[in-house]
């Protein structure tokens, strides 16, 4: 059974090092679990989608609640999928500041990257837009 995840969290260290190492180590493991997604990253916040079988989803999100390079992990969103939406990418990536502001904006109250303030139907719709905009990279 294919199950999708979505949650936020904020950084703890903020420096480009450990963002890579977090989207490098994602980039590594997923493959081996099943695991597809994307990664959102703004502001010192992360958004993120994972999809996958229910137990290696859980898995991975009690992994991530646990990791110290993560703080204030918030599920917003869970559910069971027929078909996975981000199953091109081992792990996509998004800069929130490269992003066109006018999408942020059309989800949120300011031109930010803020998914504790908004549903979890709305990030996962900003999600789907940055994927159809072409914003994500690193699809591997």
């Amino acid at each position: 059974m294919l199950v999708r995840l979505l949650y936020a969290s904020r950084t703890v260290d903020t420096r480009e090092e450990t963002i890579e190492s977090i989207l490098n180590q994602s980039r590594q493991f997923n493959p081996t679990s099943g695991i597809t997604g994307i990664l959102c990253y703004g502001g010192g916040v992360f958004l993120q989608a994972i999809e996958g079988g229910r137990n290696a989803v859980s898995d991975l999100y009690g992994h991530i609640q646990k990791d110290p390079r993560h703080k204030d992990v918030v599920l917003l969103h869970y559910e069971e999928i027929s078909e996975r939406r981000f199953g091109g990418w081992t792990m996509g990536q998004v800069d929130a500041s490269r992003v066109n502001t006018n999408i942020l904006l059309k989800y949120s109250e300011r031109a930010e990257l803020d998914p504790y303030n908004v549903s979890g139907q709305v990030s996962l719709a900003l999600l789907e837009e940055l994927m159809a905009t072409a914003s994500i990279i690193g699809r591997s």
